[in-house]
């Protein structure tokens, strides 16, 4: 069996040019990095397009270490629908380089339903990831120098919020010390490195619908207080337009293709864990500008990416999905239903049925956002017909339609089946008007406890006194209409990542607040979650290598 990687590279890709030309994008307008990548301007983004066209969400139910393949099925998908004579775009977010030598390896998609190049795109890209991490630390430089030459004039902060970031899984980097040495080396302070996918800067680049409105986010991150309890920003230090000039080129979407030639869109890496988990407002824009179908996704489980997706993505650009997949495997389901990591390959229809638990709370919570919901059963060369039977009955009970996809296996021939159901349902059956759940007017720990009861199955929601101290700072400073996006393990409801299924009746504890005053929405961190990841026991950079001058073991 060939590997991800093996596949990618046995593909004939087209020039870049004329992928773009294939969806409408002259020649001009290509910035070209290299034969197959390119980024396009902001101008192809035409508002009248966009009602025409058809967003289609791809998000899955809660993630397990054995994978459930949404971007595999994302680009499928896209496949599938070119296959049966639609124009379809894919718009997907960037791979970090953390989790590509950490634990997860290449996120390009799988097997024959990939982007490509996938080598490219699974390192350094286009140099988006370096752009956020440069102006970020930018930032942080400029924030260390502006207190070190203006405290002869009395000026300090008694709290510095703005830490670092790095797109590197490196635990020892959470907590450091700055300035050690001689007093030439700046003023001795804490600090700390969070990973890029995490930065405010990311969000911003994400969420922002031009140039004028990064700008006016930028001047608004917040950095620190100083000690008569004033906000202390960036545009204070007059250093805005130095950042914008950094993400000048990063801020445009990033067009590369598919295995079978479709265009895709990515653009914007925000961890769905620990970030709002949704790629740029503006590739989405520009991919519906450009196309008749819209395939994007949203990261790790449904309630994590797809209720940012909603509550933050949809809620500050007005963009509504006609139809939502959720993609669900036989693994997936056994995790879920109790079954031993090591026997999920094996045949176990109790564990099975145990785990629709997870399936029908995802379920009912898309129902709730309004959403038309169908499930993609992602299929594996392990799976049994009869467990397969199984999921497709249980659908049927829930009244939600079901589709297979063997993409991985056969590329757009294998979504075709997925394809002629979503659009048939998008036609017949699609989404009605968005249900957010929450108001922009609810205070800000009503929207916390909001998502924490409604779409994860809470009881009760605790603030530390420090949570509690921040979210009163946020509401002093008018920030209580923001949404909130919620940091917590992506492996269970619950903010125990063993607490495997669907459990309910448990306390949920936001242990930190982080004011995101630039990118607007306020991040609460639940439990353990950490914004720097580590690295595991035997990381995937030990499979990584060059071996005859061709790179190996991204996936």
């Amino acid at each position: 069996m060939k590997t991800d990687i093996e596949i990618a590279r046995s593909v004939k890709m087209h020039r870049i040019t004329e992928i773009a030309e294939s969806i409408g994008i002259p020649e001009e307008k290509v910035a070209q990095y290299g034969h197959y990548m390119a980024k396009v301007p902001l101008s192809l983004i035409d508002e009248e397009k966009i009602a025409k066209s058809r967003l289609i969400l791809v998000t899955a139910i809660t993630a397990t270490k054995a994978g459930i393949g949404k971007t595999t099925v994302s680009v499928g998908l896209a496949l599938g629908l070119n296959k049966i004579g639609k124009k379809a775009i894919v718009a997907l977010r960037e791979p970090s380089l953390g989790p590509c030598f950490g634990m997860k390896g290449g996120a390009a998609g799988g097997g024959y339903a990939q982007v490509v190049p996938m080598e490219k795109i699974n390192l350094h890209f286009t140099g988006d990831m370096h752009a956020v991490t440069s102006a970020h630390n930018m930032i942080s430089a400029l924030l260390d120098n502006y207190i070190y030459n203006h405290q002869a004039e009395g000026f300090a902060l008694k709290e510095v919020l703005w830490k670092r970031v790095l797109d590197v899984n490196d635990r020892s980097l959470r907590s450091i010390v700055t300035g050690l040495g001689p007093r030439t080396n700046g003023l001795t302070a804490e600090s700390g490195f969070d990973i890029t996918a995490a930065s405010e800067l990311m969000a911003i680049l994400c969420l922002s619908t031009d140039m004028d409105d990064m700008r006016r986010r930028i001047d608004n991150i917040l950095l620190g207080y100083t000690f008569d309890d004033k906000p202390f920003m960036v545009k204070d230090m007059g250093v805005t337009g130095a950042i914008l000039v950094l993400l000048k080129t990063a801020f445009k979407a990033n067009l590369v293709q598919t295995t079978e030639g479709t265009a895709a869109f990515i653009h914007g890496g925000p961890f769905a864990n620990i970030a709002h988990g949704c790629n740029s407002i503006v590739a989405t824009k520009t991919a519906m500008s450009l196309g008749e179908y819209v395939v994007t996704e949203a990261g790790f489980g449904a309630d994590l990416g797809a209720e940012k997706f909603f509550n933050i993505k949809c809620r500050k650009s007005g963009l509504k999905p006609d139809l939502t997949v959720l993609v669900a495997t036989l693994n997936g389901l056994k995790m879920h239903g109790g079954t031993a990591l090591e026997n999920i390959q094996k045949p176990d229809a109790e564990g099975v049925r145990k785990g629709f638990a997870n399936l029908d709370r995802h379920i009912r919570n898309l129902q709730g956002f309004g959403q038309s919901v169908i499930v993609c059963f992602n299929k594996y060369a392990s799976d049994t017909e009869e467990e397969i039977l199984m999921v497709k009955e249980h659908c049927a009970e829930m009244g939600v339609p079901f589709a297979l996809n063997n993409a991985w296996a056969e590329g757009g021939e294998g979504a075709v089946e997925l394809a002629d159901l979503v659009v048939n349902t998008i036609e017949n059956n699609p989404s009605g008007p968005l249900q957010f759940t929450y108001s922009d007017e609810q205070n800000l720990k009503d929207k916390i406890g909001a998502v924490a009861k409604n779409i994860y199955g809470a009881s009760h929601v605790t603030f530390s006194a420090i949570a509690k101290k921040k979210l009163a700072a946020a509401e002093k400073m008018g920030f209580s209409h923001f949404p909130v996006c919620i940091a917590k393990t992506q492996y269970s409801f619950s903010q125990d990542a063993k607490a495997y299924g669907a459990p309910s009746g448990f306390d949920f504890d936001i242990k930190d607040i982080v004011i995101n005053s630039g990118s607007e929405m306020i991040v609460a961190i639940a439990g353990d979650i950490i914004r720097m990841p580590g690295l595991p026991k035997i990381p995937q950079a030990t499979k990584i290598d060059i071996v005859d001058g061709v790179i190996e073991g991204l996936s």
